[in-house]
């Protein structure tokens, strides 16, 4: 320890421990007194965070979100681009703006530049439409109704146009385009013409601002007040440190200098009259926060996932996507104007690369661990190549910004096509032949995650959002954050992976045997009984009231001699790929998972005779998601005894 702690490293630790315990004096303070002052602003009134200026500083609001006040109007700009504040609405954390360089009488601005919302701060309501400003086009009579009453100068050809839909075959005539989102009504899509495109511009757009809005409402319940740290760019919380200096603190703008000296002076004294005290403090401190590296003290929590990514891209430099920069990502998306979907990992893009090739981009909102889950998915997907599995062209991440880029699958996803089978508002009727060689398919890509490729990898979330389908209803397994690389036949982890419903008994307790590649097959058996049943395993809205464990129903329905899509059309040409799916599927679930055949038996089970598969043990009639407490907190004899699959 002698030789770790040398005089030069304590008194950098002490430095370091003086300022932190300076800024956490005073600073805090200054900024709980600052960012609890409200103001008015034009069309807004009682401004706070996320928002900042005019009294409130850059601490109290997110970099983007600064507002500004001039003669009765708000501005704010956004990636560059000036917009008028028109309306807000505070309680639903929406704004209406418009492109001030295109408001009022002016479609040709001097500077040609797309509207770009970063989706970590911002994301437009379902009904915004995008016009696509064209200029520097040759003459189009068949679109001469759209012709802009302007003409750019620098461009070979004089004329400008604007399309409601974006059309690329126009688009590659022309110089140079401009996106803009917009609100369309009906009436204005049916008579849409460049005559009404001011007054459309004029009425601006709404974005909902979703920055930091969750940590924002743990914040106040503290009784803190929310603001944005500038050094780690995350939302924070300041609260009152000490109520003996609350009525004296300013924050530290222009005009404090002499304040905050004295507030210096004092700190430093106390930290000398402290000395032996704060020795100790800074000891664990600096073993506990920072490392050392050529003499250098680095905060580690913030080097942490720059290292990892680091070392990804050099132990996996053949391997590794190609990485993207974020203004990169935002050109290929048409700044994030074409939405596939959203859910609790981030938003996904329709976008295309620089070759026109078609993919879809996923930005992530929020990533926990210190980026672990993003790094394990771009690392664990990096090793595959497979039919069966989805290809990852590329990344990005920066600062705060991580994205992935895949392959785009035309189809969407497997519950597209499953969940609602039998009904009028079927997005799509499969055929049965169809879905059977979807679950070969799947089958193929688990089998080459257990032991066709490089390392042995357990996927551990299967479920039908993660199977995606391409132009031709090829299955390929997607969403590799939760998966493990599995050395020996048993791996380690800690908590719960997955999905209800599609959750192996062994992972949520331990009574049940280790954890291995069974689990990912008790979650295929799931998937494929939900693409037999035509509906969800579990109730995800909580009722169970006079509910049939799902596995048991299926299992009544094969004793009776009944199909579980009974409600459906079958030819007695389906009847054999039904049942045959059936009985595989129940053979995977099965409680034990010694009991549960590996993935190349289950294809070698799929594309066998049906008169080679026997009946499995029966299910139990009780659900595993009846008891969720008894699940984490019963005792192991509760648990194996309410939740086994054997009769």
């Amino acid at each position: 320890m002698a030789s770790f702690f040398t005089p030069r490293l304590i008194l950098s630790c002490i430095t370091l421990s003086l300022l932190h315990q300076i800024s956490s004096y005073s600073i805090a303070n200054d900024y709980h007194k600052a960012c609890s002052a409200r103001y008015d602003c034009g069309k807004i009134s009682n401004v706070g965070f996320p928002f900042w200026g005019q009294g409130r500083p850059e601490g109290c609001g997110y970099p983007d979100l600064y507002l500004n006040c001039s003669e009765g109007s708000t501005f704010i700009t956004i990636q560059r681009v000036r917009y008028l504040v028109l309306e807000a609405h505070p309680d639903q954390h929406i704004l209406r703006i418009a492109r001030f360089d295109y408001y009022s009488q002016n479609l040709c601005p001097n500077q040609l530049v797309s509207t770009s919302l970063d989706p970590l701060v911002f994301e437009n309501v379902p009904e915004t439409k995008y016009l696509t400003f064209l200029y520097g086009c040759p003459s189009i009579s068949s679109i001469s109704s759209l012709q802009l009453p302007c003409r750019k100068n620098g461009f070979d050809n004089p004329f400008g146009y604007v399309l409601l839909d974006h059309m690329p075959e126009i688009s590659a005539l022309c110089s140079a385009s401009v996106v803009v989102p917009v609100e369309v009504s009906p009436s204005e899509i049916d008579s849409f013409a460049s005559s009404i495109v001011q007054g459309i511009l004029n009425k601006g757009f709404r974005v909902k601002w979703i920055a930091g809005i969750a940590e924002c409402e743990k914040c106040q319940r503290t009784g803190a007040v929310c603001g944005y740290n500038l050094g780690s760019n995350q939302p924070t919380c300041y609260s009152i440190r000490d109520n003996s200096i609350r009525d004296d603190s300013t924050i530290p703008v222009a005009g404090s200098t002499k304040k905050r000296g004295r507030q210096l002076a004092i700190a430093i004294s106390a930290g000398v009259g402290g000395l032996a005290l704060i020795l100790i403090l800074i000891i664990y401190i600096c073993k506990k926060h920072f490392r050392i590296e050529n003499g250098k003290i680095f905060k580690k929590s913030r080097a942490y996932h720059d290292n990892n990514l680091r070392s990804f891209i050099n132990n996996y430099s053949s391997l590794a996507p190609r990485k993207y920069s974020y203004s990169e990502v935002k050109r290929m998306t048409r700044s994030f104007s074409n939405k596939l979907g959203e859910g609790g990992y981030g938003v996904v893009y329709k976008a295309s690369l620089p070759d026109g090739r078609l993919v879809a981009v996923k930005v992530v909102r929020e990533s926990k661990g210190n980026g672990e889950e993003f790094i394990n998915e771009v690392a664990r997907i990096s090793r595959t190549s497979h039919v069966n599995i989805v290809t990852l062209l590329g990344f990005c991440c920066e600062r705060n910004k991580r994205v992935l880029i895949y392959e785009y699958m035309s189809n969407g996803s497997l519950d597209n096509f499953i969940y609602k089978r039998g009904s009028p508002n079927a997005f799509c009727i499969l055929e049965w032949n169809v879905l059977y060689q979807v679950a070969i398919g799947i089958a193929r890509g688990l089998e080459y995650l257990h032991r066709g490729c490089n390392t042995r990898i357990l996927h551990l979330d299967i479920k039908p959002q993660n199977i995606l389908l391409d132009e031709t209803f090829c299955p390929k397994i997607s969403d590799f954050g939760l998966a493990k690389i599995c050395k020996e036949s048993i791996v380690s982890i800690l908590g719960t992976r997955g999905t209800v419903g599609f959750i192996a008994p062994e992972i949520f307790n331990r009574a049940f045997g280790g954890v291995s590649h069974k689990a990912d097959v008790y979650s295929y058996g799931m998937l494929v009984l939900e693409m037999v049943g035509g509906r969800k395993n579990y109730d995800s809205r909580g009722s169970h009231t006079e509910e049939m464990y799902f596995p048991d129903w299926i299992y009544k329905d094969l004793e009776r001699g009944h199909h579980p899509a009974s409600s459906i059309v079958i030819t007695m040409e389906d009847d054999e790929v039904v049942r045959k799916m059936t009985l595989v599927s129940l053979w995977c679930i099965q409680t034990n998972p010694l009991d549960r055949p590996a993935m190349s038996k289950v294809v070698e089970m799929l594309e066998g005779p049906l008169q080679s598969l026997s009946i499995p043990p029966k299910p139990s009639l009780e659900s595993p998601t009846k008891s969720p407490v008894g699940l984490s907190n019963g005792s192991s004899e509760e648990i194996i005894q309410t939740n086994s699959l054997r009769s």
